[in-house]
């Protein structure tokens, strides 16, 4: 069994979903892994990692604005010290994940036709997002 794994430096544009599906996939090809394991981590506390619909953007508009009224921003907050979206940002990416695990099947994601990967930024402000992709199985 082989492992492979990769860190890659996603920006951010602020309160959005960043599609990262090609970007995982283009790591599962070089790492020549035919069937195993990928597991994502997003090594963030104001971000989530979520697969989610990949076709009809409306999808991805209610579930923000969903997350946004669940969890509302504002100083109502104890924890202020990095701004009124901050908290909430917490709030978010524990409501959600941090990791994801996807079978390889045949050297490539074994996603479902209207499934993509996504950074959820739930700051304000852009940033710059690391992602661990860690690969296992045989070539």
């Amino acid at each position: 069994m082989s492992h492979y794994q990769k860190i890659i430096s996603i920006p951010t544009t602020g309160k959005s979903l960043c599609k990262v599906t090609s970007k995982v996939q283009a790591i599962v090809a070089e790492s020549g892994i035919r069937t195993g394991l990928c597991t994502l981590f997003l090594r963030h506390t104001s971000a989530s990692l979520v697969i989610q619909e990949n076709a009809d953007p409306d999808v991805l508009t209610d579930l923000s604005n969903f997350l946004a009224k669940l969890v509302p921003e504002g100083n109502h907050y104890i924890h202020s010290t990095e701004g009124p979206d901050d908290m909430p940002a917490h709030i978010r990416t524990a409501l959600t994940s941090t990791s994801e695990q996807i079978p390889i099947t045949n050297g490539r994601l074994s996603l479902g036709i209207w499934q993509g990967i996504y950074i959820w930024e739930h700051r304000q402000r852009g940033s710059h997002r690391e992602l661990v992709v860690h690969l296992m199985g045989d070539s």
